[in-house]
Formats: structure tokens, sequence, C-alpha cells
């Protein structure tokens, strides 16, 4: 018996949908995307299995988030090209999101310098566009390509943008709160962290619950190595800029305090250890998520920490492993020979008359 073409068409989707994905050889010129790694990255995203920016293109992070994934529901790990994950809950790419007057609230000027910063009651994005691509986790180069030709250094309330079918990072959503809630049944979670993998991974026993991409400390300013716990989660937090603190780790009496914001240095979630100074939290770049260094922190998109923070818990486990802080050098100033000392001052020459009659 025939099935009728209309019937069959879902058939063919969900087939197409698990298949593997095709990537071309060789890629397109950047940074045009290749949609099915970019159907691939939105799945992983949307599952918290982080491949951090989305551009559509073969990357670190989009591989180890693959992985992890593959490895947390007992699949063999795969790369992008062989994997065979059911991708059928991704049906769209694409969608569309239209600006609105009020998102013009959280756009504005954001000085360079921390003691310009500081005399602001916000840190708000810098344009539209970066408004766009926090809220749909995405790289600006593929809004820019996909949006061609739309100038998008120049929209305006009213503007009709494509976007990746992602679950909106919601701004407006946040308000201070100085210390979340504890969750008692999140307690035996515990949160591992490799620095050498720039990933943070979420387990509740044997199953891993969520895998981010982060960027940690490293040299001189390594992410401390140990067993630590969570006081406390800050939801909007300000930062206390003391450059003596970003750079030696020593607290000084010269320091700025910065308010909140999207563009606040730790983004919008402070997740404090029990190590002084040490946390886990936003940033205001995270376009670099893995691809720079904190100064001890570790920092993880605001898309990401958002969502982090529901599967966690002030009181639990914080395992990091890597390497430890490397000793700064000792500089030793080299001794200055002894000056040699001084002639006697010179007997100023006397006149014939002087030497007579004794007259200086």
């Amino acid at each position: 018996m025939k099935l009728p073409l209309l019937k069959l068409l879902p058939l063919l989707f969900l087939a197409c949908a698990s298949a593997q994905a095709v990537i071309p050889n060789p890629l397109p010129k950047a940074p045009e995307p290749v949609d099915d790694i970019l159907r691939l990255q939105i799945f992983l995203d949307t599952q918290l299995f982080g491949p951090g920016k989305l551009d559509g293109r073969p990357g670190e992070f989009t591989t180890k988030a693959l992985k992890r994934y593959e490895k947390s529901h007992g699949l063999p790990e795969t790369e992008m090209e062989n994997n065979t994950l059911d991708l059928s809950s991704v049906p769209e790419i694409y969608t569309t999101y239209t600006i609105r007057e009020e998102d013009l609230k959280f756009v504005g000027e954001v000085p360079r310098q921390p003691s310009e910063q500081s005399k602001k009651k916000y840190l708000p994005y810098d344009s539209l566009l970066e408004f766009l691509t926090e809220r749909f986790h995405s790289a600006p180069e593929l809004l820019e390509f996909i949006n061609k030709p739309m100038k998008l250094g120049a929209l305006k309330p009213g503007d009709v943008v494509k976007v990746p079918t992602v679950q909106p990072f919601l701004i407006e959503s946040l308000t201070e709160i100085a210390k979340l809630p504890e969750v008692p049944e999140f307690l035996t979670r515990v949160i591992k962290i490799d620095t050498r993998e720039k990933v943070l991974d979420v387990w509740d026993g044997e199953k891993l619950l969520a895998s981010l991409p982060i960027t940690p400390g490293s040299g001189h300013l390594a992410t401390p190595p140990g067993t630590w716990r969570i006081l406390g989660i800050t939801q909007m937090p300000t930062f206390r800029w003391d450059k003596s603190v970003l750079e030696y780790g020593v607290r000084s009496g010269n320091f700025y305090e910065l308010p909140i914001g999207p563009n606040n240095p730790v983004g919008v979630m402070w997740i404090g250890l029990n190590r002084p100074g040490i946390g886990i939290h936003g940033t205001n770049s995270p376009q670099n998520i893995g691809r720079t260094s904190s100064h001890g922190c570790m920092r993880t998109a605001n898309w990401d920490v958002v969502r982090l923070v529901k599967l966690i818990t002030q009181g639990m486990t914080v395992i990091i492993e890597g390497p430890a802080a490397e000793p700064r050098p000792v500089v030793i100033a080299k001794a200055r020979p002894e000056a040699a000392p001084a002639p006697p001052p010179v007997e100023p020459r006397r006149g014939f008359f002087s030497r007579l009659f004794g007259r200086r």
C-alpha cells in the first residue's frame, strides 16, 4: 500500500534531520555559515552543551560540545561530519526578530576607562548589534552575513532582522538579586572545570547535565586548581575594579565600583567560591570566550551563565583541574657601583693684592 505524499514528508524530514552533517570541502569563504553546522550548533546550545558563539563554522568548542553530548547519552563520540544525532527538534535554523522601542533602553554609551564607567548607573550594550548578538548567542559576522544588504550598524525600532532559532537571552528579565536562594536538591551536584580544555561540566552523580566553554586564568594568574565550594550567587552584580587585584591578586585602596549591566566586566551573574576573589561569572566579551585568558576567574557567556545558575546552588562543590599559577620571577635590582668621592673644591685664584694683603 502506497502512503500519500503528505504522510511521507515528515518521515523524509526525520531521515534528513538525523543524517550525517554535510561539510563542504573546501568550506565557503568566512563568514558564510554552513547550514548543517549551524543546525548542530543550535541543537547543542538548546541542550546546554555550549558550542560557543553561533557562526555555522566548524570549531573547537562545537566539537567538544558534540562529543560531551554524545557521551552523556551513551553514544559513541564522533567528529561533526560523522554525527548521527536526531536534529528534528531544529526544523528551521532561522527566524526573525523585530527591533522594539523598549530595546533602546539597554543600549547606550559605554566609556572605555573604569574611572568613567564608575560614574554611570548602568553599563548597557554599545549598539543594537551587540544587543542582538547576545540575545541570539551569535557572532556579529553571522548576523551581518545573513542580513545582507541591511546595515546592522544603523538599526532602529521596526527593523526586522534574521536571527538563529535559539532561546533568546532576555536582559530585560534580570533584576538585582544579592543572593539567589539555595536549592537543597542540587547540593549533591558537582561542577568540574578543566582549565586546559577550557570547559565547565555540571554533573549529577554519573549524569552529565551541561557543558559550557569558559575562559580561565593562566600563567601568573591561573585559575586555582583544587576543590572549592559555592558561597553564593549574585544576579546583576556590581564589580570592584582594582588594578592591583587584577594584576597581582592583592587588594588596594585604589579601585572603582562599576555598576550593573551586560557590559559589566563580570556580566550578569557572579558565582563566588570560597577562594577570595575567585568565581564563575558572565562577561562583557562573549565573542572571546575560550580564546583569551582571565585574571583567575572563569568567564562564560551571559546567555550560558543565566541558564547555568538554574542547575546549581549555593553550597555545591566545584572541582578545578589544571596547572597552578606560575610563580612570578623575582626581580633583583643591580647594585650600583659606589660613587667616587667628590674632589675637594678648587680654591679660587686670588690676585696680587689679595695675596699681599690677605683679602678674599
